[in-house]
């Protein structure tokens, strides 16, 4: 099959021939058509997981998956062959991954079937940033009315998290350049969102917003200690970037610091909220399995929302 893969890392990643796998026990052989690029993706080819997690060479990257189950090993129970399902890969080890023709996944955790309703390509750039937005939230559980600020809103969780965010209710102030991104984060959250430019004197225009602070912060993206000081006492903040309790003790805050759970009832319920048209997918480009490379660049470069890529 033809993958996407790092011989070693850090290295940028290629499109290669790399012999297709086969489902062990529990597993489900998934033929891909949509996958999508991931801050997780672009820090293994980059090196950063190195010593976290076991690296298996040649490495296929990828988390994201949709498309239709070719196999099943042995023990599977719920799954069967046609069946059209979306997850994440969720092993102890990198190496098998999803930017692939192929892909094999635990059959009981990070797969879900995708419902009428959802495209493929929208459910093969939902799992991971899905879950790291609902994982996010429901650590700070914002109210309707409090404020929120959304650190890296224009990036798939930010972009997800906005639509959550204002759906509870709360006052999203969320961070973007000026422009079209500010644009594009306007269209997702609507009215209740305010956009505050990153690469000017945030604070003092969050403080504008929010004179007293916020009531809760995500911190996906930029310095967390920053993010903090403009959170409320009392206040929760809420990091996937490794921000926790120990960063603010001997303060009135609560820090939490996230990594998604990607379990099967986030996926439903985040294909429930697609299907439904409470939640876009905030897929903004897409790529060819063969133009993957280019993806992984525009993702580096900072590109918005969710960059999918087409495996099939």
């Amino acid at each position: 099959m033809r993958a996407l893969i790092v011989h070693s890392v850090p290295t940028a990643p290629t499109v290669a021939e790399t012999p297709a796998p086969r489902p062990e026990a529990g597993e489900l052989l998934v033929k891909v058509e949509a996958s999508s690029v991931n801050g997780f993706d672009a820090a293994t080819a980059a090196g950063y997981l190195q010593g976290m997690m076991e690296h298996r060479f040649p490495l296929v990257l990828g988390k994201d998956f949709a498309g239709t189950v070719e196999a099943v090993g042995e023990d599977v129970t719920g799954f069967a062959a046609g069946d059209a399902v979306f997850g994440v890969v969720a092993k102890a080890f990198l190496g098998t991954g999803s930017l692939a023709e192929y892909v094999t996944v635990p059959a009981g955790y990070g797969v879900a079937r995708i419902p009428a309703g959802v495209s493929v390509s929208d459910a093969g750039a939902l799992g991971l940033a899905g879950a790291a937005a609902v994982d996010s939230l429901d650590a700070i559980d914002p109210k309707a009315g409090e404020t929120v600020l959304i650190a890296g809103a224009t990036g798939g969780v930010g972009a997800i998290a906005v639509q959550y965010a204002a759906a509870r209710g709360a006052r999203v102030i969320a961070t973007a350049r000026q422009g079209g991104h500010a644009d594009f984060i306007r269209s997702l959250g609507g009215e209740d969102v305010h956009v505050v430019d990153y690469t000017a004197d945030l604070g003092a225009q969050v403080r504008a917003i929010a004179p007293g602070g916020v009531d809760a912060a995500l911190h996906l993206a930029g310095d967390g200690g920053s993010l903090a000081d403009l959170v409320a006492p009392g206040g929760r903040i809420a990091s996937t970037l490794g921000f926790g309790p120990e960063a603010v003790e001997g303060r009135e805050l609560t820090a939490v610091s996230v990594m998604a759970d990607a379990n099967t009832a986030t996926l439903e319920r985040l294909a429930a909220d697609v299907a439904a048209g409470r939640l876009r997918v905030p897929v903004t480009a897409t790529y060819t399995l063969d133009d993957a490379p280019q993806a992984f660049a525009d993702f580096g470069a900072g590109a918005l929302g969710k960059l999918a890529v087409a495996c099939g």
